[in-house]
């Protein structure tokens, strides 16, 4: 007997990525499309999907079962943002205009902006500010078809406003549909009072900090900024292998500025991904592959900082994966938008449709170690999907900034619908 569907999306054009593991090179440019199809959910997962002819042999829909009419419509797993920082005090739209008139980011940086600036609104804040701010900020994301999103601490670089951040996160999981993903980045920047004393500060973050949030289990990942004016690679090195040590599983924000050798890095300690790759070099595509670490390319921070974009095609060209993020933060990327990462993906990455999608949803899924339940549709994974307000999924990043969500579903529930 067919087993009973409590809710059912029905008569879209339903897309999904194939299986569970990461899609690569040529790969990518695949998806598996229902024209007119359906997903019949049950107990928090999906207990059927295929096209409308088989339905009834598949589930049985009852006047119980919530039924979402999607004709004319796209579906699509729901989108997985795996490198955000929304767990902030404070905002810089100052340095938003600065940028615009020519600032670079590491001179504002420098002059005791950029990162810093946020760490002494975030260590002004409450933690009840802070989740407040939060929930605002994954109320965006939701709006835009995001269900599960990677958050990084690093605005604190001090013990006590690290486990404040961390603390939000865990408080933002109990209060929003969205499931948060927590990543330690203590190694973020280097705090003002540590100026001259770098070393000092790796120590602290070493033998106090990582630690205290092991202890406590707060984080999941361990993150460092990697970059020529931050963290060296060998400080970066000293860092995540202790992280490693105690637990985490290890990001790595590498070559954003400078081909510094943080892809080689995170190749080397085997990281779940590395992220940014503006400069990134062959030795270190090279290793990234060797290695089978994700690459997470964020072009809205290109964007809105005006830097050339990461090398898409060549990645894809020497058969790895990519992952797309937003890089959600207060500075060098305030885009909460995966539906416009998705456009600047097709128009500065030269990805087509497919190749965004995959990258947003099982590719994220994979980077973040969910990918057996999240990413994609299949029987079995989580009901978390989208009901896009186009005919076509190619129309997604298409309407360059437009907002399509109509309807958010996270574990079987409709979450959000749009008025």
């Amino acid at each position: 007997m067919p087993r009973k569907a409590e809710l059912v999306v029905l008569g879209g054009q339903v897309i999904t990525p194939k299986g569970s593991t990461a899609v690569c090179g040529g790969d990518m440019k695949e998806l598996t499309v229902f024209e007119q199809g359906w997903v019949a959910c049950a107990d928090g997962q999906i207990i059927g999907i295929g096209e409308m002819g088989e339905l009834e042999d598949r589930v049985a829909v009852t006047t119980a079962t919530t039924v979402v009419d999607a004709a004319g419509k796209v579906v699509a797993p729901g989108l997985v943002d795996p490198h955000t920082h929304l767990v902030f005090g404070g905002s810089r739209e100052d340095e938003f205009y600065l940028r615009a008139q020519g600032a670079d980011y590491m001179e504002i940086m420098a002059a005791g902006g950029g990162i810093l600036s946020s760490v002494k609104a975030t260590r002004e804040a409450s933690l009840e500010e802070l989740v407040e701010r939060g929930l605002q900020h994954l109320d965006w994301m939701l709006s835009q078809g995001v269900t599960t999103v990677e958050c990084k601490s690093g605005y604190g670089l001090d013990l006590e406003t690290e486990i404040k951040q961390l603390r939000a996160v865990q408080i933002l999981n109990e209060r929003h549909p969205i499931e948060v993903v927590p990543t330690f980045m203590g190694a973020h920047a280097f705090p003002p009072e540590y100026r001259g004393r770098e070393e000092e500060f790796v120590d602290l973050i070493i033998d106090g900090m990582l630690p205290e949030i092991a202890r406590l289990n707060l984080a999941e990942y361990c993150d460092v900024f990697c970059e020529k004016g931050v963290f060296s690679v060998e400080q970066a090195r000293r860092i995540m292998t202790s992280a490693r040590e105690l637990g985490f599983k290890l990001r790595l924000h590498a070559d954003e500025m400078t081909d510094l050798g943080g892809a080689e890095l995170a190749g080397e300690l085997q990281a779940a991904s590395a992220d940014h790759l503006l400069k990134v070099s062959d030795r270190g595509l090279a290793a990234l592959q060797g290695a089978g670490v994700m690459p997470i390319l964020l072009p809205a921070t290109a964007f809105v900082l005006k830097k050339p974009y990461a090398p898409a095609r060549k990645m894809l060209n020497r058969g790895l994966p990519l992952a797309l993020a937003t890089d959600f933060n207060p500075g060098s990327a305030p885009v909460p938008s995966m539906l416009l990462v998705l456009s600047l993906a097709c128009l500065y990455l030269s990805l087509t449709p497919e190749e965004a999608l995959n990258g947003a949803t099982i590719n994220a899924a994979v980077s973040l170690g969910r990918s057996e339940r999240l990413g994609s549709l299949a029987v079995g994974k989580q009901a978390d999907l989208v009901v896009f307000g186009v005919k076509h999924y190619r129309q997604i990043p298409y309407y360059v900034g437009a907002n399509l969500v109509e309807t958010v579903i996270i574990r079987g529930e409709i979450v959000y619908e749009a008025q």
